[in-house]
């Protein structure tokens, strides 16, 4: 499985708060440091310059790219969600299930209530991992 890497960070996950400007950014497409602002959940309270600052750091990060525009800048992901989300899904089974991805899904079905879709979606999937072997 290709992960794209991470700009000088190449191991490490993304904070809280970068992965809630992330997933903004994701939903929308591209935003400004104040489109960002609009779409913050209710009753989360960052300024302007905090925002503005962790945008940076990301571009920094090499995962999102800027545009200039009047006398702001667009971020637009460079990251894609399904590549973190693998990576994500990696250091979990690596680090905390000590590669043993049985473990995580055990984990997983003993920890969150499914539905009956939820449970045939998840066979499926099993049952087309299995056809590709």
């Amino acid at each position: 499985m290709s992960v794209k890497k991470m700009k000088g960070s190449s191991e490490k996950l993304l904070t809280d708060v970068e992965l809630e400007l992330m997933n903004i950014l994701w939903s929308i497409g591209e935003g400004s440091v104040a489109d960002v602002l609009e779409h913050l959940s209710t009753g989360r309270d960052l300024a302007y310059t905090s925002v503005s600052t962790i945008l940076r750091i990301l571009e920094q990060k090499g995962v999102l790219k800027a545009r200039k525009e009047g006398r702001g800048h667009i971020y637009i992901p460079v990251l894609k969600k399904t590549d973190y989300e693998a990576k994500a899904v990696k250091h979990v089974v690596e680090k905390v299930f000590e590669g043993t991805p049985v473990a995580l899904v055990r984990q997983l079905l003993n920890s969150v209530q499914l539905d009956k879709g939820e449970i045939e979606e998840l066979k499926k999937l099993l049952s087309k991992s299995e056809d590709k072997k």
